[in-house]
């Protein structure tokens, strides 16, 4: 970090401005969530096949992932209270289409749009947050709060989206998209500094392009690791990889490259991107699993799974709140540490639990732990980046925070897979294809009679147990060991604000 407690206060207008850009973050986290929720009618509705299907839900997720670096950069150039004002007319635009989507081809279309709009907001959003608060510890507890929105967003989003289908149509779920960006254009001016925009350089069309090329392969490929295992995710994953070493070299060679990689000679910049990475690999994995519980194992509706998920994301939006709190005494590698600690806890508990209250204790104790890692490290990444460069920087870490989801899926899943199918104790007369997940045996169970159908279920849910039981471990381990990495690496910043030293900066 490069600013002390010296620095300007921020006032009501600072402030009142963050409520601005905190929403749209909000919105892209229930957006991104109620449309599971609203998969039955639309198909129902617009009758999509199979592929059209996978691309409505996946689309809007791979687009956001492969132009976040691209939007960063460009906000660094041409100004990020322009770029996040044109995002989120784009946005409300797309919300509209797809809400009165009359095909699936015009959904898909939609789907891309808001994908591309979206990933213009954030980073802007990020980078203008880290402008308009100057101050270490106000800087801190307002990505806190930004933070704690984007959080809260997936907690709201099964109940919003719960209760718009049961009253309207599924389009609904679009439309709360439109009053969000109506407000961002108005208030964007008044509210919201403008920075960047210096005019150096321009985006080169072929990093671009590499970029793309890179993330969209990467995302795909992970993702289909969990859902398929096979040639196909492997060869996407290979090709991401061999464009992300042909993208890294051009980024060396060019004075203005889309991504500056000089930025990761920086030891707190690259420790807290490996850091959020990591945690979000964990809190992706996890979180595939507790939903699954609810709703294949309990038997919740998406709307009552929806209400038993939320105080996991709750949690996260009370650690998010009060890590910067805490870190204006303590040093950030000590709350992080004993965060993740609290994590390593909360899912060996899960690890020793069956019954669903103390699963939902041991979830909410493992995502409160994490909370500090989203905070402070988004903080730290934020602060410790060249203002010219705080775009980008924005978009490095929440391009990471994508990737570790999908590859939390993707390792975590497998792993839980493996065990059930290795664990399940198929009963004579139950089909095979019973023995790859469970949402299989759920499907097969209902087209057998009650005795044999009810000891598949009886099988697979004891499988199924296992898995989650494996990855629980596995992510306790993996907690517990990041406690340790956050101390070694991060253990030479100071508290935030600390007058003695740069806020949160090195010794």
């Amino acid at each position: 970090m490069t600013t002390t407690t010296a620095a300007a206060k921020a006032g009501p207008r600072e402030w009142l401005g963050l409520s601005v850009l905190a929403l749209p973050m909000l919105l892209a986290s229930v957006d991104n969530s109620v449309l599971y929720l609203a998969l039955p009618h639309l198909t129902a509705d617009l009758e999509p096949s199979a592929t059209q299907v996978l691309w409505i839900m996946d689309i809007y997720g791979f687009m956001m992932a492969g132009f976040l670096i691209t939007m960063g950069t460009l906000g660094d150039q041409i100004g990020r209270r322009r770029l996040l004002t044109f995002g989120a007319a784009a946005f409300g635009a797309a919300s509209v289409l797809a809400a009165y989507a009359s095909s699936a081809e015009m959904l898909i279309a939609a789907r891309i749009l808001l994908g591309v709009s979206a990933a213009s907001l954030a980073p802007s959003a990020l980078a203008l947050v880290g402008t308009m608060f100057t101050d270490a510890r106000q800087r801190a507890l307002a990505i806190g709060v930004f933070t704690a929105c984007f959080m809260g967003g997936a907690a709201l989003g099964p109940v919003i989206g719960g209760v718009l289908l049961e009253n309207f149509w599924w389009g609904s779920v679009f439309l709360l998209g439109v009053p969000v960006a109506l407000l961002l254009v108005i208030t964007a001016r008044p509210l919201l500094p403008e920075s960047g925009g210096g005019g150096g350089g321009r985006l080169d069309p072929a990093s671009v392009a590499l970029s793309l090329l890179t993330v969209i392969p990467l995302v795909y490929g992970l993702k289909e690791l969990a859902d398929e295992p096979g040639a196909r995710a492997a060869g996407a994953v290979a090709a991401g990889l061999v464009f992300g070493c042909v993208f890294a070299r051009r980024q060396l060679r060019l004075d203005d490259p889309l991504l500056d990689l000089r930025l990761f000679r920086n030891r707190s910049f690259s420790a807290a991107l490996v850091v959020l990475l990591l945690t979000m690999l964990m809190q992706g994995g996890t979180y595939l699993f507790f939903s699954q519980h609810l709703q294949l194992v309990e038997g919740f509706s998406p709307l009552k799974a929806g209400f038993w998920m939320a105080p996991p994301a709750l949690a996260l939006v009370a650690g998010s709140l009060l890590a910067p709190v805490l870190a204006r005494t303590a040093r950030p590698a000590a709350i992080v540490s004993a965060g993740l600690a609290m994590s390593a806890a909360g899912f060996l508990y899960v690890a020793v639990s069956d019954d669903l209250v103390p699963l939902v204790v041991g979830f909410t104790l493992g995502f409160l732990g994490a909370a500090p890692v989203g905070a402070l490290g988004l903080n730290l990444i934020v602060g410790t980046a060249p203002p010219e460069k705080s775009g980008s920087a924005s978009a490095t870490a929440e391009t990471g925070g994508e990737m570790g989801i999908s590859l939390g899926i993707a390792a975590l899943g497998s792993l839980g897979t493996a065990v059930y199918t290795a664990g399940i104790d198929l009963p004579a007369g139950a089909p095979e294809r019973a023995g790859e997940s469970l949402a299989d045996a759920d499907a097969a169970a209902a087209g057998l009679p009650d005795r044999l159908g009810d000891d598949l279920l009886d099988a697979a849910h004891a499988a199924f147990g296992s898995g989650m039981t494996a990855v629980a471990v596995v992510a306790a381990a993996l907690y517990a060991a990041l406690a340790v990495l956050v101390v070694v690496l991060l253990r030479h910043l100071r508290p935030i604000g600390a007058e003695d030293g740069p806020a949160g900066g090195d010794d």
